[in-house]
């Protein structure tokens, strides 16, 4: 009997504590726990209703602090909530839900659909604002980083530094804006380890380079070239090479001294057979930039090509920087289609692949320091067909002179070109007070159109 009593009292309890349990689940699952917040603003013991009602007609204000100062207060604004987002708050209570009531301080971030964001920009310019202030006179990180030099590579270490990091800090505002009040705590800039696999893969990538050697192709001449003659630092970042290329100078200035024509006189068999040498004072002719051959050469090393050509790496002067001649090995460098110009016997000569296609009398500049046909080596600069030749006479007037055909030679404004004006056509016109072009080479009109299409651009052009 005893027994039976004692066994429907514990079945009463267990229904009462089953009653209980359902009871406070119930609740749970119907109500914000009591030290709940959702977007800073208490919902502990409200329904999702109740709460919504709340959180939507709460109007919020933004307050942004940097390291506990606050560096950005906006004006109040409406919560932005609306009937459509009463799902993101049931979803809210379901994150918080605990079996047994919880005092455990929790804020919930539930970020409405018609959120006004517009307030972001200025306060992400007002937080970096806020770290350039802190950050002025800290010590800047450095990254460690692989470097090869001297014909070795090692990897330099990082320096730690006392300079604030933005890294997260828009992504936290973006996150927390909905909250209002929002705490930033800038950490320091991390800098990249020496064991880092970047650093690593830089050390692996630089490693590449020793031991290799490239051709470079000069004309119809090779030199071989290795990396320590070209290059006496290297550093690998990003994907790319960047190289300091000194070593290379004094091999390409052996180079020039052997085969560059820019700058050099030229020896030249005039049409009597006779050999003559040019003056220095041309701009015919190229010259290799050691500066170009050392990043050329550098990135054939980088990637292992095996050949590469100096005619990319090669410079002038005048009208064109990108050298002219390149091509041209026989004849002195000057090749077998060019102009040859005797001033003393006041005659031109065509030549096209060797062969002469046209000899003519000519009338060059007069013969004072102001109009002399300038000796040396030119080139073509451009040709225009027809044009009007400007400048000033030698009593300080103007002239304007339509011709037929131009082809300037010279920056300071020589060329050929027909003469139409011109009567006397003598070898000692020149000579005559007056009697001369101001540097020009002036042609017959009825042969100019000849020369002028004969002529090529950048082709050279001899005046002795």
């Amino acid at each position: 009997m005893q027994n039976l009593t004692l066994k429907k009292a514990i079945a009463g309890v267990a229904v009462i504590l089953l009653v209980l349990l359902l009871g406070i689940h119930l609740h749970q699952r119907n109500h914000f726990n009591r030290n709940v917040t959702i977007n800073h603003v208490a919902v502990g013991g409200l329904t999702v209703q109740q709460a919504y009602d709340k959180v939507s007609k709460t109007k919020r204000t933004s307050k942004i602090y940097v390291k506990q100062k606050l560096v950005y207060v906006g004006k109040p604004t409406q919560s932005g909530f609306t009937a459509s987002d009463k799902g993101r708050i049931v979803k809210a209570l379901h994150e918080q839900y605990t079996f047994f009531p919880s005092r455990r301080r929790v804020n919930l971030i539930v970020e409405p659909a018609n959120l006004d964001k517009s307030a972001l920009g200025d306060i992400d310019a007002a937080v970096n604002n806020r770290l350039q202030q802190l950050n002025s006179g800290r010590r800047a990180p450095h990254d460690a980083y692989a470097v090869y030099q001297d014909g070795k590579v090692k990897v330099i270490p990082a320096v730690k530094g006392t300079q604030y990091s933005d890294q997260g800090l828009n992504r936290t505002v973006s996150r927390e804006f909905v909250n209002g009040t929002v705490h930033l705590k800038p950490k320091f800039i991390t800098p990249l380890s020496a064991n880092s696999a970047t650093v690593q893969n830089e050390k692996k990538q630089l490693a590449k380079l020793e031991g290799r050697s490239v051709t470079y192709r000069v004309q119809n001449k090779d030199y071989r070239f290795t990396t320590a003659e070209v290059v006496s630092k290297a550093t690998y970042q990003n994907g790319h090479y960047s190289f300091n290329t000194g070593p290379v100078k004094a091999k390409i200035n052996q180079i020039n001294r052997k085969q560059a024509t820019l700058g050099r006189a030229f020896k030249f068999k005039t049409a009597s057979g006779k050999v003559v040498t040019t003056t220095n004072a041309g701009t015919y002719g190229w010259k290799i930039s050691s500066k170009q051959a050392g990043q050329s050469l550098a990135s054939a090393l980088g990637a292992n090509k095996k050949q590469v050509n100096a005619e990319n790496d090669i410079y002038g002067k005048g009208y064109s920087h990108l050298g002219t001649g390149y091509n041209n090995i026989s004849n002195d460098g000057i090749g077998k289609t060019y102009v040859a110009v005797s001033l003393a016997k006041q005659h031109a000569w065509f030549y096209k692949n060797g062969k002469c296609v046209l000899s003519t009398d000519i009338v060059s500049g007069s013969n004072n320091a102001g109009n002399r046909t300038p000796k040396g080596v030119w080139y073509i600069m451009y040709q225009q067909s027809p044009s009007v030749l400007r400048g000033t006479n030698d009593d300080g007037s103007k002239y304007s002179s339509p011709v037929q055909y131009w082809s300037p030679f010279t920056l300071s404004g020589c060329g050929f070109h027909d003469a139409s004006w011109r009567h006397d056509w003598s070898k000692t016109a020149y000579k005559e007070t007056g009697g001369g072009s101001h540097g020009c080479i002036n042609m017959h009109p009825e042969n100019a159109g000849i020369g002028f299409h004969a002529l090529s651009k950048g082709e050279p052009v001899i005046i002795y």
